[in-house]
C-alpha cells in the first residue's frame, strides 16, 4: 500500500493506474492490485482507514484530558493535535497528509472516508463534545464551520508535508508548531461572533455528513420511539 499512498499523493487519484502501482512495489504481476484490493476506490478506503485507525489512538489520551471540560480550546485540541503528532510518528518522508488532499477533492472518495472517520470511537467523543459546546450556534453555523476547521487541518498538514518532502534546506515549522497554530485558528474559529444565521446566507453545498466537527449531539441522534437512533447527522 505504501507505493499506492506515494503515487496517489503525488499525481492524484485518478491520475495512477494498477500497472504503475506494481511497478512501484515491484510486483511482475500487474493484476495484483485489482486481485488484494478489487477498485482503487476500495484501495485508497484501505490506506485511508489503516492511518485513521492509528491516528485514532493518539486522539484517545487527549479525549480522556478533554472530558468533563467546558473550554472549548480543550475540545479543539483533542481535535487537531493528534493528526499532526500521527504525523510526525510517520516519519519523512511520508504522503498521508498529501494523500488526504486528493481524497477531500473526490466526492464519493470524500464521503467514504469522512463516514468511517466519523465512526471511530475518539473522534465520535470528540465531535460530540464539540457540539454539546456549540449548541447555541445556529446548524448552518456549525456545519460551515465545520468545513472550514477540516480544510485548515488538512490543507496545512499536507503543505507541512510536502516542504518536508521538497528538501529545500529551510525547515518549515515542527510539527509542534504547526499543531499549536492549528488550534490557536480553530479555537478562534469556533469561537467567533456569528453575524450570520440564516440558510440563505450559506452557498456553498456543503453536505451535513461531510461536515462532522460541529454537530450538536442532541439533534443529531434523534430516537425512535423504541428507543433507536435513526442516524448521525449534524442538525
Amino acid at each position: 500500500m505504501a507505493a499506492a499512498e506515494r503515487l496517489f499523493a503525488e499525481h492524484g487519484l485518478s491520475a495512477v493506474s494498477h500497472r504503475q502501482i506494481a511497478q512501484a512495489a515491484g510486483q511482475r504481476n500487474v493484476t495484483a492490485v485489482s486481485y488484494h484490493f478489487g477498485t482503487r476506490t476500495e484501495l485508497v478506503r484501505a490506506i485511508m482507514t489503516r492511518h485513521g485507525e492509528r491516528a485514532d489512538l493518539f486522539r484517545e489520551r487527549y479525549v480522556a484530558l478533554a472530558e468533563g471540560s467546558d473550554e472549548i480550546r480543550d475540545w479543539v485540541v483533542a481535535l487537531v493535535r493528534p493528526v499532526p503528532e500521527y504525523l510526525a510518528s510517520l516519519g519523512h518522508p511520508s504522503w498521508n497528509a498529501r494523500l488526504s488532499v486528493q481524497v477531500m477533492t473526490d466526492p464519493t472518495m470524500r464521503t467514504l472516508v469522512t463516514e468511517q472517520a466519523i465512526a471511530r470511537p475518539n473522534l465520535r467523543r470528540v465531535l460530540d463534545g464539540l457540539g454539546r459546546r456549540l449548541a447555541h450556534l445556529s446548524p448552518e453555523v456549525r456545519v460551515a464551520r465545520g468545513e472550514m476547521a477540516r480544510h485548515l487541518i488538512v490543507h496545512t498538514c499536507a503543505h507541512r508535508e510536502g516542504a518536508l518532502a521538497a528538501n529545500t534546506g529551510v525547515p518549515p515549522a515542527s510539527w509542534d508548531r504547526t499543531a499549536a497554530a492549528l488550534t490557536d485558528a480553530i479555537a478562534g474559529l469556533l469561537t467567533a461572533p456569528a453575524a450570520l444565521h440564516s440558510p440563505a446566507a450559506f452557498h456553498s453545498p456543503v453536505t451535513l455528513h461531510s461536515s462532522a466537527t460541529l454537530h450538536s449531539p442532541e439533534r443529531a441522534h434523534p430516537e425512535t420511539a423504541h428507543g433507536e437512533t435513526k442516524g448521525r447527522h449534524l442538525t
